[in-house]
């Protein structure tokens, strides 16, 4: 069948768990053709990866850019029309008490129109603007809305809207990698042509939201509303999948809280091939801290260096490692990073190493792997360290600690005395390490092949695309209709 896979931030232009889970289900499913639709920043952004040849195409949605996409009729700042659509939208997004179908009704009505007009041009328009904070203050009056913060909301609504001008995909399936915008290409191609959806969910799209705009600085009235369009978005999106297949338990509560029908939620974990990644070997000679991954807020790489500034006093040749790459955008958050550094006295100590191929080096060359992320799905740096046979110390979030069992230790998110504490024991006591990694390797073998995930995915694909068998009791209705 012919599948539309819809990613954001993403495969394939940024490596990263995400893309290679998508890798590994293109190449895998070959029996399929995919269509690979990417939510970017720019359409000027490079591959990270090579497309298999089970790839038919690879379209661009970019966000950000200038012009916005296929030339429409525009419109005008009076559009009546258009107004009326859209202070709908707004209404139901922030009404806590509006009913969710409400929301969606409107939302299909924007796409609607986004699909025989130019929807940047109206978002842009001054009647547009002005009506946000006319409806802000029916909800919020005792905190104004200034003209300022509705002039950035409105900003960033159009630009998270863009994806209902895309054209609309024609698939047999479309399986969104998460919720939110992807989710937009996905309901446009439900609303126009009934094509079935499958989600998949690694981190939750709704909490990164939440963690993301808590570092950006607007004010109140703009994250608000940013957050209320999240919400019912995400909410849009669980009530129309036909599967939801995220990928721990962890995401099953944020999805059936916001929406998500219990009987169409499977979960799939992640897998990795085995012989990809045989037992690490010998530990190298210095003791090392390894971490593979993004530089990244939502890794909250400052615990880990606070962490091992603390491990340095009670190890003192310990060396803290970082594989991985930098994302364009990320420039700024690496420099802090290594301003924290030198604000311990650790530099010396901790090395950027960038990306390394392959990544079982990695695992090689630490005595401990760390992972310090305040989100996740289900990781693969976890889960390739146990598969290599190496002791890891990770946050208490998302999917991890169905990832790792008993077989690797846990801490609260954004506690760097108890991550140190965990690194020194296991530093501390070879037999302990040794027994964590032997019990890691036997979990991951056991629990998370590859062969395992594309088995799950085959057989959801070939589910919800099975023809409704009719009943005796739809067929008596079909027969009495005529």
């Amino acid at each position: 069948m012919r599948i539309a896979l819809l990613a954001e931030g993403s495969y394939p232009f940024v490596t990263g768990g995400v893309s290679t889970w998508c890798d590994q289900l293109i190449h895998g499913l070959n029996e399929h053709e995919f269509e690979v639709v990417a939510v970017t920043g720019s359409a000027r952004e490079r591959l990270a990866l090579s497309l298999p040849p089970n790839v038919s195409s690879l379209t661009v949605v970019p966000l950000w850019d200038h012009a916005p996409g296929p030339r429409r009729k525009s419109s005008t700042p009076s559009d009546v029309s258009f107004l009326a659509r859209y202070s709908q939208l707004l209404e139901t997004a922030l009404n806590p008490a509006a009913p969710q179908e409400d929301f969606t009704t409107a939302l299909r009505s924007v796409f609607t129109y986004a699909q025989h007009y130019d929807l940047t041009a109206a978002l842009n328009s001054d009647a547009a603007i002005e009506a946000l904070p006319v409806i802000w203050r029916q909800f919020d009056p005792e905190q104004p809305m200034s003209m300022f913060d509705a002039v950035q909301a409105t900003e960033l609504i159009e630009h998270f809207l863009r994806p209902l001008s895309a054209r609309v995909i024609k698939a047999d399936l479309c399986h969104s990698v998460s919720n939110g915008l992807p989710a937009l290409l996905a309901l446009a191609a439900k609303w126009t042509h009934g094509t079935p959806l499958v989600m998949s969910e690694h981190g939750v799209y709704l909490r990164e939201r939440y963690l993301a705009l808590r570092e950006i600085e607007y004010r109140w009235p703009v994250k608000s509303v940013i957050l209320a369009m999240f919400r019912r978005l995400c909410a849009t999106g669980y009530a129309a999948a036909d599967a939801i297949a995220p990928v721990n338990t962890y995401n099953q509560r944020w999805e059936t809280r916001h929406g998500a029908s219990p009987d169409v939620i499977a979960t799939a974990f992640n897998g990795i091939q085995a012989t990809d990644y045989p037992p690490a070997g010998p530990e190298p000679t210095i003791p090392t801290i390894g971490w593979v991954g993004r530089i990244d807020p939502l890794k909250n790489l400052e615990t880990l260096i606070e962490a091992f500034a603390l491990i340095r006093h009670q190890v003192p040749n310990a060396v803290l490692r970082l594989f991985g790459p930098t994302p364009a955008g990320n420039e700024g958050y690496e420099e802090r990073l290594r301003v924290m550094c030198g604000q311990h006295g650790i530099t010396d100590a901790v090395s950027f190493e960038g990306p390394i191929r392959p990544v079982n080096r990695a695992y090689s060359e630490s005595t401990v792997v760390a992972l310090s992320s305040i989100s996740e799905g289900l990781p693969y740096t976890v889960m390739e360290a146990m598969m290599c046979g190496r002791a890891t110390v990770s946050t208490d979030v998302g999917g991890i600690p169905e990832l790792v069992g008993h077989a690797g230790r846990l801490v609260p998110p954004h506690a760097p005395q108890k991550f140190a504490q965990e690194c020194i024991d296991l530093l501390e006591d070879h037999n302990a390490r040794q027994r964590l990694a032997a019990h890691a390797r036997e979990r991951a073998l056991d629990m998370f092949q590859l062969s395992q995930m594309l088995g799950t995915f085959r057989e959801l694909y070939r589910d919800t695309t099975a023809p409704v068998p009719v009943t005796m009791e739809t067929a008596h209705h079909l027969v009495t209709q005529r």
